[in-house]
Parts: structure tokens; sequence; C-alpha cells
């Protein structure tokens, strides 16, 4: 039966934090001289896209159960090219094992919807010099890196009623040490920007959250115990832990979902950006 220590919890995310921190401090260091050498000014927008999910119940990479995803951005631009990003992001997740080619993933029947609650900060490199209301250089693919926090609660209906899996210790876990529904994750992603007028830009991007959770699906180990998760939890906890369409596949110890890689999500979306710095003059209608 898969338990879950509160020591060997706080260790880890003790671990991740340190982790974040000391990614973050480098990547300020290491552009502190581009930092100072051009402040440009900030923008504020909105972008609107999908949400979807890889993990135990989704392992091919297939677009399946795309949901809605939206958020609000500030960006601060440096220079030319390094700008640091900070966004509030909503989408929605899920799987459905009944949409896989593997017999085995189709035979063990779970699924799982989430709700995210996203924050992103990023740091932002422009492939090419990018300047609001320039003539030319006002276009420029780009990449990203950072890190995000996010909420997640994965829920699954039973006989037409959604039920809160995390709640349920669908893989064992005691009472009072179920997985936290906060977690964190390592951005990864990149886009393409243009200008349609001075001070509006258009930005379309894809980014992935590696997470530092397998919990995003209640999907991670070993089926439990349903004697004990019969007496500690109740029918629909048993019910919910075990879906499995074949005899003898959700026997306890046997395997639930896989321990060898975390969760991951991905965002697409289009964003608006609103300029506010100053606009630099073209170079030949400076005074000289």
């Amino acid at each position: 039966m898969a338990t879950f220590t509160p020591k060997s919890g706080k260790l880890r995310l003790s671990q991740m934090m340190r982790h974040i921190f000391n990614w973050s401090l480098l990547l300020i260091l290491f552009f502190q001289p581009a930092f100072i050498d051009a402040q440009k000014g900030y923008e504020l927008g909105g972008w609107l896209g999908t949400s979807y999910y890889y993990g135990d119940l989704n392992t091919t990479l297939k677009i399946t159960k795309p949901g809605i995803a939206a958020g609000l951005i500030a960006r601060y631009n440096f220079n030319t090219r390094v700008s640091v990003r900070t966004s509030l992001n909503y989408g929605r997740v899920g799987a459905d094992d009944a949409d896989s080619r593997n017999n085995f993933e189709r035979n063990r029947n779970l699924s799982f919807r989430s709700h995210l609650i996203d924050m992103t900060n990023v740091v932002e490199f422009n492939f090419f010099r990018y300047e609001h209301g320039h003539p030319t250089y006002n276009k420029t693919p780009y990449f990203f890196g950072g890190f995000n926090l996010f909420y997640y609660n994965p829920t699954a209906e039973l006989n037409g009623v959604k039920h809160v899996l995390r709640s349920l210790g669908t893989e064992g876990q005691t009472l009072g040490q179920e997985y936290s529904s906060i977690s964190a994750g390592l951005v990864l992603g990149g886009g393409f920007k243009f200008d349609i007028n001075r001070t509006v830009s258009v930005n379309f991007d894809i980014s992935t959250r590696f997470l530092f959770t397998d919990y995003l699906d209640d999907v991670s180990t070993v089926f439990a115990d349903k004697n004990l998760l019969q007496q500690t939890r109740g029918e629909i906890a048993v019910a919910l832990s075990d879906r499995s369409l074949t005899d003898g596949l959700g026997a306890i110890g046997r395997q639930r979902g896989d321990t060898k890689g975390k969760d991951k999500y991905t965002f697409v979306g289009i964003s608006f950006m609103k300029y506010f710095g100053g606009i630099e003059c073209p170079e030949i209608s400076r005074i000289r």
C-alpha cells in the first residue's frame, strides 16, 4: 500500500523551493548587466487559449480533453532582447482511460478532471531585436523559461455525481497525509510576437509545465488495500480507487500508475499586450 509521510513531504517541498530560488537567483545575476543597460518599460495584457495534460492517464502525448484556458500577463522589458513576465492563469485539464489505445489503460478505466489556478514567472529572450513602435524591429520569435506555482483538485464522476479524489485517498494515503493541492514546476516555452500599432502587440505562444507532483491526475503508484480503504474512507473511495474492467487488475499492490515520471500540462494561447514604456525616437530624427 502506498504511504506518504509528512516528514518526507516537507523535505521534498523544501528542496523544491530551494532549487527554484537558486535558479531564479542565477538567472538574475547572469542577466544583470543587460538589465542595467537599457530599461524599456512594461506591458499589461491578457490571453485566451486552451490547456491539456500529459501523465499517467495520457501517456502518448496525444491532445485529449483540451480545456479552456485564460490569464492576465505583466511583462517588463529590460532591453530589446530580455524581459521578465508574470502571469496569473486559469486552465482546465482532464483525461480518460477509455480514450487510450493501450489495453492495460483501457481496462484500468480511470478518469479525472481538474481546474488549475497557475502563477508563472519566466525570463523571456527575443531571438531578434524588438522595439515597440519601430518600423523594422517590431516582430520576433522568442523563448522563455522559469517556474510556476499552481493549485489543482482532481475530481471524477461516479453515477453522475462528481467527487473530489484527493480527500478519498485512492492510493491508500492515510488520513491527514494526502498529497498537497498546491505544487510547483519548471516552465519552458516559446512563441512569436508582432506589433499591430505603436503600443499594442499580439503574442502567440505555447508553454509546458514540468511538475514536481505526480498526482495532478490522482494516479501515481499502486492499487490500495480495499478492505483498509473501506474502513477508513468508505465505499465511494473504494469504488473510485479501482474502476477496472478486468478481474484482478486492481489487486492490492498491482501497478496503478507510473512513478518514474511526473505529470505535465501545457497552455497554448494568443495574447494582446499594451505597452506603457517610452517609444524610442527613430535614429534619423535624433538631434545631432
